[in-house]
C-alpha cells in the first residue's frame, strides 16, 4: 500500500510570515496538533503545538511572533508514492509522530502515526470480521 492511500490530503500549510495565534487557529480549527510550514509550495518546516507551547509561548513569545521563530526547519518527510513501510521505518528512526508527504517535492499530504493506527485498525476489523461472525453464528 502506498502513503498516498493513507495520508492526510490537503495538509494544512502557513507561511513562516504567519503568526503563533493564526497557526494555533489553524491547528484548532482543523483539530489537528501541527501545520506544516510552505513558501510557494515549497516545505520550510513543520510547527506542532508542542513547538507553540514549548518555543513559543514558554519563551516568553505572545501571539504575534512569527511562525519562523518556533518551527522545526529539519522535517523528515516521504514520498506520496512511497510504501507505507518506508514511513514505518522514517518514524522508527526519526522518533516523530508525523510525516509531510511529497510528491515531485510539493507538499500533497501529512501522514501521521494516528493514521497508519487506524489502518492497521481497519484491517484487524476486516480480518476478525468474518471470525467473529463463524463464532457467533
Amino acid at each position: 500500500m502506498k502513503v498516498s492511500e493513507v495520508m492526510t490530503s490537503p495538509p494544512v500549510t502557513v507561511t513562516p510570515h504567519y503568526s503563533l495565534a493564526e497557526a494555533i487557529r489553524r491547528m484548532v480549527e482543523g483539530g489537528i496538533g501541527s501545520v506544516l510550514v510552505t513558501e510557494h509550495g515549497t516545505l520550510r518546516g513543520i510547527v506542532t503545538d508542542r513547538d507553540l507551547a514549548v518555543r513559543g509561548l514558554g519563551r516568553g513569545l505572545d501571539g504575534e511572533a512569527r511562525v519562523e521563530a518556533v518551527m522545526s526547519a529539519r522535517v523528515v518527510t516521504v514520498d506520496a508514492a512511497d510504501d507505507v513501510h518506508v514511513a514505518y521505518r522514517a518514524f522508527r528512526r526519526a522518533g516523530v509522530r508525523r510525516l509531510p508527504v511529497l510528491d515531485e517535492g510539493r507538499v500533497v499530504g501529512m501522514l501521521t502515526v494516528d493514521d497508519l493506527l487506524l489502518d492497521v485498525f481497519q484491517r484487524l476489523a476486516d480480518l476478525l470480521g468474518p471470525v467473529a461472525w463463524s463464532v457467533l453464528g
